[in-house]
């Protein structure tokens, strides 16, 4: 079938794609993980995911490729009937999908007029405009809180944390209906003291589009990684947050909101 529409040939870097996946959203899911990110987290699983070029290790494997919307959807297309009986669909995730926002805009539009359920991961670290523009073609926003304390968000992922929170009091106002789910990666030692927590908890009832917030243990996923690209890791020795701790700290959240899951 021959699709034309505005943006089929707008180009982007797409690191990669993953089919069946079941945990980016509702059903199975294609998966479009972009590159590029202007965030450093320092428990970042995916070191290959944050510069904006295609890179190439000491092994010859490559992270990263030049595609255009129509050949992603392309893709994307081939598990139609999967998104359509298991309530699943596309998700655009990174790196930090608005760091290429033309792009992922034109991809979530037209997937959108196809019938394809659409879903974002983000750290909401762009412009407002920005934000608004894609946020009008998305079913669900998984957006991430890392920090609410500005000095920790700087000291931990580089960047300053107010656009972000900015952003998300700034879906109080949109009228396009769609679910917000906040993700909060729980790093042992960083961000998981009574105090942030709370904080956590209490901006969160800010948000009235919020559907649950979710807890996501920390982990060692990446680290080879890191290995591979020549970057150290530098959180070696922190270890996965057991289940009573997790458990812990779903607690104080729900202090202050009554959907909380880890």
């Amino acid at each position: 079938m021959n699709f034309q529409y505005e943006g089929k040939d707008h180009k982007g870097i797409v690191l990669r794609m993953e089919r069946s996946s079941i945990h980016d959203g509702t059903g199975f899911r294609t998966v479009v993980f972009m590159k590029g990110c202007h965030l450093r987290c320092a428990w970042c699983s995916t070191p290959e995911s944050q510069p904006f070029e295609i890179q190439t290790t000491a092994e010859d494997q490559t992270y990263g490729e030049v595609m255009t919307v129509e050949e992603v959807l392309k893709e994307v297309r081939k598990d139609i009937p999967f998104y359509f009986h298991s309530g699943g669909g596309m998700t655009v995730s990174g790196g930090e999908m608005m760091a290429q926002p033309d792009f992922a805009r034109c991809l979530l539009q037209q997937a959108q007029k196809e019938g394809i359920n659409t879903a974002i991961e983000t750290a909401l670290f762009a412009k407002w405009t920005v934000v608004e523009s894609i946020l009008q073609h998305v079913d669900t926003a998984y957006i991430d809180i890392k920090f609410v304390d500005p000095e920790l968000h700087r000291r931990f992922c580089g960047v300053d944390n107010r656009p972000i929170l900015s952003n998300l009091l700034h879906t109080n106002s949109l009228r396009h209906p769609f679910r917000l789910i906040v993700r909060t990666p729980l790093i042992p030692g960083l961000n998981d003291s009574e105090a942030e927590l709370h904080r956590i908890g209490q901006f969160c009832t800010q948000l009235k589009k919020l559907d649950w917030i979710q807890l996501l243990p920390y982990h060692k996923l990446g680290t080879d990684t890191y290995r591979k690209l020549g970057i150290p890791y530098a959180l070696g020795d922190i270890d996965t947050p057991s289940p009573e701790h997790m458990e812990a700290c779903r607690d104080i959240v729900a202090q202050h909101l009554e959907r909380v899951v880890w």
